[in-house]
């Protein structure tokens, strides 16, 4: 099987990004003998790949096609929406002239990836499978970026509506997103949930680093981790300076945070936390260093802005957590908190509420045996549900059912 493949924001372990998701089923796909070629930016990918427009490449057996456009969540609106109308333009050229592929896979976000993918597989007739990761325009609209009504929201609405429909199948990543796809009356047959996935060979229980122990002064304390965006959807500003603040309050020293990330809010939490003692902010790390950050952690925090869209979210961050063996806290009422409530694998707590946040903590710092049974049952999840080997075997299957109603 020939397998174009689009994603803006295409991502390796060695990034300071999680969104490994592309990277990962497509490595697989080089591996069970089939042909991928990735269209992405240069945003992710090593310097080399930004010298020039367009430029081809391998990585790990797959064809890279990349455009040179950049794009960091530190942008402001105006110029996100420019980083992805060149993506557009770039990305179809390359899609358009990249050669014969069976089925033609965009992934979002951005909304806008589609338009390169059913472009070059409507000029191919080639069938087009549309995979969903956010619930866009109504994510945006809920956090402010779009106004509801408004000619930018119409339009996105108008989008997603035209890719569900063309999409010989759409791929939904939480129960929620599927939810969100069928109301737009897509039948049900064409819609297939395939979460986020646990990497078990990179994500595991272990040992706490000692290197990062010793560099970040973590000896003997119970660590609170969180590894991923600080951005306004994750909003830790909201919730985790008043957890910190009570929690020393409390005299609570033996509790440190240590968060791994950047973002456009990463200044606002600098501020808020900026005489705290117990919190510990770090800067990127390379997808392939995050689990030494994971197995130091004794909890890990899955965090977002109290929006109703958010509760549709499939994070990364999430199913790491999971395969790392330590116990989760989340605060969204989505599917996330029922799975760590139905399988005692964490706990949940409302979104931006500090001092809830800082009770669970202190909870599980003071019940060592229940924070380990947690963590264990975190890792059986894991391997029972979201095994990426798992994941990435039905992922295939969708593009060869798709691939196969051509022929």
């Amino acid at each position: 099987m020939r397998v174009l493949y689009l994603h803006q924001f295409f991502a390796t372990r060695e990034s300071s990004l999680g969104l490994i998701r592309s990277y990962e089923f497509s490595r697989r796909m080089v591996e069970n003998g089939h042909d991928v070629t990735m269209v992405t930016s240069s945003s992710r990918l090593p310097e080399s790949y930004g010298h020039r427009l367009f430029t081809d490449g391998e990585i790990d057996g797959i064809r890279v096609r990349s455009v040179r456009v950049r794009y960091a969540n530190v942008m402001g609106f105006a110029r996100r929406i420019w980083s992805f109308l060149a993506f557009t333009v770039g990305a179809t050229w390359l899609s358009v002239s990249a050669g014969r592929h069976d089925v033609v896979v965009a992934t979002s976000t951005p909304l806008t990836v589609g338009i390169p993918g059913w472009i070059a597989a409507a000029l191919s007739n080639t069938p087009f499978v549309f995979e969903v990761r956010d619930l866009w325009p109504e994510a945006a609209i809920q956090m402010g970026a779009l106004t509801r009504g408004g000619l930018l929201a119409r339009f996105a609405k108008a989008l997603e509506r035209f890719l569900y429909r063309r999409a010989v199948s759409v791929i939904a990543l939480s129960p929620g997103m599927v939810a969100g796809v069928l109301g737009e009356g897509i039948d049900a047959a064409r819609v297939h949930m395939i979460p986020n996935c646990s990497d078990l060979d990179l994500f595991h229980p272990g040992e706490k680093d000692r290197e990062l122990v010793d560099r970040f002064q973590l000896d003997g304390l119970f660590v609170v981790g969180y590894a991923g965006a600080v951005g306004p959807s994750n909003a830790l500003e909201a919730q985790l300076p008043e957890a910190a603040r009570i929690l020393e309050e409390r005299g609570r020293s033996d509790i440190v945070f240590v968060v791994a990330g950047e973002g456009k809010s990463l200044p606002e939490l600098e501020r808020l936390t900026a005489d705290r003692a117990n919190v510990r902010l770090v800067g990127l790390l390379p997808k392939r260093e995050v689990p030494r950050l994971t197995r130091t952690a004794d909890v890990l925090l899955t965090l977002f802005a109290g929006v109703p869209i958010l509760a549709t979210n499939s994070p990364n961050k999430f199913f790491d957590a999971l395969a790392s063996g330590r116990p989760v806290i989340v605060n969204q009422p989505g599917w996330t908190r029922d799975l760590v409530e139905d399988n005692a694998a964490g706990v949940a707590v409302p979104a931006g509420d500090g001092r809830a946040l800082a009770d669970a903590i202190q909870a599980l710092a003071d019940d060592p045996e229940r924070t380990a049974l947690m963590g264990r049952n975190a890792r059986r999840l894991a391997e029972d549900q979201f095994d990426r080997d798992v994941q990435a075997i039905r992922f295939m299957s969708v593009l060869e059912d798709a691939a196969r109603a051509r022929r």
